[in-house]
């Protein structure tokens, strides 16, 4: 353990010295820039580019700060406050839905250390590696639980695995910003709004007259899954179509396993072809389904393939709610209409229907979506760049929407 420690203190003293000289080339472009009255494009550019790179060696900085002097003991206090509000804050939205909030405090400690040992298992390294995430691990644990001693009833009490869910992908919308979408052009729009439909209808048709599956909501699911935006899309569709719980573990299971395998492949792929990186960034973006999956391949491939293609995921995930709808409008028209013997309906009772069917977390997420797009915009890009993009979603809104998600697969292994 010493011998770590020493050698993590190591990599902390060349990533502070690194980060330093950065931080003195970045001030120097940056003050070369305002005596010339930021006229000249060449000297902005080489300023821009200067801050960038010392915004990245100081997260690297900051990373290997935290691993020489934080040791695993130190993290239990802020696991339990961390347990104590999040038991809080829902037990608040549980006296709303008119539950049981004592019965949900009782249980949700249980939930919650399996989220924590999940968040464990997918730090491994090796683990890591294989890129099997937390979501597999909070699954595996809760079905150990489930298939062997049992989920105790009090604890099911607090397996709310929608409410978790939909909570996570409401504030996944403060992620999706309306002027970064712009900043990938119409090539890049062209990609996600018009290819990952097409990609949506063709997998659910193949998948409905070649594969013959029986359920129709099983296959939307999966197709929402591999052609938006891996777990949060299958998780809207999942709603918007009533699917199962087991259909949608199902649809995630397959995700995560090719997504664990594109993720290593693809970037092999693209070296051997020689892409673009802004072209190899699209596709990695446009096809692999998870976001963090997406950033480390698209890492593989240098820091401008990485951009693009999380820039990409990100605007696909605003189809998320756009998807949703379309899905809901199809299940009240087709589905639903043609498993009853009505068939002429008025348009009151038809729009009735789609509202029931349409997933309502959807309208939040659109609205947090605006909402950060909108003080992006006043505050411009630069101070934005600090407050929300390192401040508030990297620190608190990210990190928050992982153990959302974390503990709603905890609840569906649970139950």
């Amino acid at each position: 353990a010493s011998k770590l420690s020493a050698e993590n203190e190591v990599k902390y003293e060349e990533a502070a010295a690194n980060a330093s000289s950065a931080k003195e080339i970045a001030l120097n472009s940056q003050n070369a820039a305002a005596e010339a009255n930021y006229k000249d494009e060449d000297l902005n550019i080489k300023a821009e580019e200067d801050i960038n790179t010392w915004y990245e060696l100081k997260g690297i900085e900051d990373s290997a700060k935290s691993e020489s002097s934080i040791k695993p003991y130190n993290l239990i206090p802020s696991l339990i406050i961390l347990g104590i509000v999040l038991c809080i804050l829902f037990s608040i939205g549980i006296h709303f839905m008119g539950k049981s909030v004592k019965e949900f405090a009782l249980g949700f400690p249980v939930v919650f250390i399996v989220a924590v040992l999940a968040y464990i298992l997918a730090s491994q390294v090796n683990l890591k590696a294989w890129g099997l995430e937390y979501v597999v691990w909070a699954l595996l644990i809760g079905f150990l639980v489930s298939n062997t001693i049992g989920t105790p009833k009090i604890v099911l009490k607090a397996a709310e695995t929608e409410f978790f869910i939909k909570t996570g992908l409401v504030l996944l919308g403060s992620t999706v910003l309306i002027n970064k979408m712009l900043l990938i052009g119409i090539p890049g729009i062209f990609v996600t709004w018009c290819v990952t439909p097409i990609v949506l209808i063709t997998t659910y048709w193949f998948g409905q007259k070649i594969l013959k599956i029986e359920s129709k909501s099983l296959n939307i699911t999966i197709s929402a899954d591999m052609s938006v935006s891996g777990v949060s899309a299958a998780i809207a569709a999942a709603s918007a179509s009533k699917a199962k719980k087991e259909e949608l573990t199902l649809a995630v299971g397959i995700s995560i396993l090719f997504t664990s395998l594109m993720m290593v492949i693809m970037p092999l792929i693209i070296k051997k072809l020689g892409l673009n990186p802004v072209l190899a960034g699209a596709w990695i973006g446009g096809t692999v389904d998870s976001t963090g999956a997406v950033v480390a391949a698209g890492e593989l491939l240098g820091p401008v393939a990485r951009d693009v293609a999380s820039t990409i995921k990100m605007i696909q995930n605003i189809l998320i709610g756009v998807m949703a709808f379309g899905v809901a409008t199809y299940w009240s028209l087709k589905v639903e209409r043609n498993s009853t013997s009505e068939k002429n309906i008025s348009a009151k009772v038809l729009f009735k229907e789609i509202w029931t069917n349409f997933p309502k977390f959807v309208l939040g997420f659109l609205f947090a979506s605006i909402l950060f797009s909108f003080i992006y915009f006043i505050l411009g890009s630069d101070v934005a760049n600090v407050f929300i993009d390192k401040g508030m979603v990297k620190s608190i809104i990210s990190p928050l929407q992982g153990w959302l998600f974390c503990l709603a697969f905890a609840s569906i292994g649970l139950s």
